[in-house]
């Protein structure tokens, strides 16, 4: 069998693999964004059953494993509504839902950390409820949200490695077809390592000072 060391080609093809991590995770976010935020609304409206179904959302997601919920994307559809989506359907909709689940819940917990001076208030002013939250709470719900919101982005570049099972061509996926070619996994898996860490650190720090200036931001308007 022939073998091939790894060099130049082979390290523009793991990064070429990269912008697909890099999509990927950017559509999944955006899209989860916009399923999360419905879920975290529809968490604190005064209908029960709607929090009920969204509770239920959540928690399904939360508690079963991502690399299930691919499985059953990639699978599933395909044996339950004979549709055999490519990979790139299937990890789209999978971390998309994933995401949702999860930015959901972390904004339902800012929205509800908002003090309920601020909810009696716009209810003093005859707000409805959809203008309650449009014009008092979501601004400042919003504010606390972006520390921990980048943070779970760190979590999910880092969870679409998964998808290489299905044999989506990302950075992992990458790294194990450079492995088969080269037999040098000792130094093709640390070179993936480190482009996860170019992508995921800087995230890290800033969901860090992020964090540390809200709660500076919360202290100061505290004590006065």
């Amino acid at each position: 069998m022939m073998t091939r060391d790894f060099g130049l080609s082979e390290l523009l093809f793991v990064l070429g693999a990269m912008r697909w991590t890099i999509l990927l995770s950017l559509i999944a976010f955006a899209c989860g964004c916009v399923i999360g935020l419905l879920v975290a609304v529809l968490r604190t409206v005064p209908f029960a059953p709607l929090r009920w179904l969204m509770t239920g959302y959540i928690q399904l997601f939360q508690g079963t494993p991502v690399l299930m919920q691919l499985f059953i994307a990639f699978y599933g559809i395909a044996v339950l509504f004979g549709v055999q989506l490519s990979p790139w359907p299937a990890v789209t909709i999978a971390f998309t839902l994933y995401a949702a689940a999860f930015l959901g819940e972390i904004w339902r917990g800012c929205i509800q950390a908002i003090p309920r001076g601020q909810w009696e208030a716009g209810r003093s002013l005859a707000l409805n409820y959809a203008d309650l939250l449009r014009f008092i709470i979501l601004p400042q719900a919003f504010r606390i949200a972006i520390a921990p919101t980048v943070g779970f982005m760190v979590q999910l570049i880092k969870g679409t490695s998964i998808a290489a099972i299905i044999g989506f061509i990302e950075l992992t996926r990458a790294g194990q077809l450079m492995v088969n070619v080269t037999f040098q996994p000792m130094i093709v898996y640390p070179v993936i390592a480190c482009c996860y860490f170019a992508l995921c650190w800087p995230l890290s720090v800033l969901s860090q000072r992020l964090e540390k200036r809200i709660d500076a931001g919360l202290t100061q308007n505290a004590s006065v």
